[in-house]
């Protein structure tokens, strides 16, 4: 009778794997509202990506900034 055992066990067996194979669908989903929540698309490692910018870009930034500056110092100066 070792094999009715072992079919019992087997059964058993199958029986939890399903369980936890729901459970883990469960929580798969869970994991996947939540990262909707977050309102990005993190990494996964869990810092968000970072953006390139051309040198271009940069040097155009920065002349803006700069123009800003200096008309915020005109503007100072005058008063």
């Amino acid at each position: 009778m070792p094999t009715f055992e072992l079919s019992g066990t087997v059964k058993t067996l199958e029986v939890q794997r399903a369980q936890i194979q729901k459970d883990l669908a469960k929580l798969d989903k869970a994991i996947a509202a939540l990262r909707g929540l977050s309102g990005s698309n993190s990494a996964t490692n869990g810092r968000p990506k970072r953006r390139t910018m051309s040198a271009a870009a940069r040097r155009k930034i920065a002349k803006a900034q700069k123009a800003r500056w200096a008309k915020f110092r005109a503007a100072k100066a005058k008063s």
